[in-house]
């Protein structure tokens, strides 16, 4: 018995991924979360969300624990899951490390490479047409936090990338939160092109102390629109 022949010709190397239930689940939960149709704190009912999406509890189970996984939910014993809740000195500190790796980043400037400094360019281009389009709070959070890493890419270290992306993972949630609270998409992105600016002009030393100061600005404006 022959079998059906696989595809050939110039298709052949297409495919689709198949979104799983989990996969929608998750995304669905990560849409409310930073929409702020569930807040900080909100404790994530396994039973309540299976009934309220319309799948099984397994499916649940595993949806939150991709949230756990990206930092976006807590699981603690004998309280379930729930929605992270940022503080202070965990804002603080990861501001902090975000100018250690952007700022050495920036500082690069002049001798990073033209692909680096693409990139730059694509992630600001990305964010701010996002902005105009009035995308999503998701959708601008992602797109925001991508341009900051692609500084710390300008130093081309892959590892300082890595650890760029394991530390915004902690701010998304916060920033989301600010981003609805402040409704300030348009201020960010306005900052992001004088930043840009600064670099295109070779003015290192400007870019950086631009850097420090909106770095130490989202800080205060984190904890006091969180009221941290």
């Amino acid at each position: 018995m022959s079998t059906a022949p696989g595809p050939v010709g110039p298709f052949a190397t297409l495919h689709v991924e198949h979104t799983s239930t989990v996969d929608r689940a998750a995304e669905e939960l990560r849409r409310a979360i930073f929409e702020g149709d569930i807040e900080s704190g909100t404790a994530l009912r396994e039973v309540a969300l299976a009934e309220s999406l319309g799948v099984s509890r397994p499916t649940i189970r595993e949806a939150l624990g991709t949230l756990v996984a990206e930092g976006l939910a807590t699981r603690e014993p004998h309280r379930g899951v729930h929605v992270s809740t940022p503080e202070a000195g965990s804002v603080r500190d990861v501001c902090r490390a975000r100018w250690v790796l952007e700022g050495a980043g920036v500082a690069r400037w002049l001798d990073a490479s033209e692909e680096a400094r693409d990139h730059v360019r694509a992630s600001l281009r990305a964010y701010t047409d996002a902005v105009r389009a009035e995308g999503t709070y998701q959708s601008l959070n992602a797109l925001h936090l991508a341009f900051h890493v692609s500084l710390v890419g300008l130093a081309g270290s892959p590892r300082l990338v890595a650890m760029a992306e394991n530390l915004v993972v902690e701010l998304k949630l916060a920033l989301a939160q600010v981003e609805r609270i402040a409704r300030n998409a348009h201020d960010q992105a306005d900052s992001h092109v004088a930043l840009v600016r600064l670099l295109e002009d070779d003015d290192v030393d400007g870019a950086l102390a631009f850097l420090r100061t909106h770095l130490d600005d989202a800080e205060h404006e984190i904890i006091e629109a969180l009221r941290l």
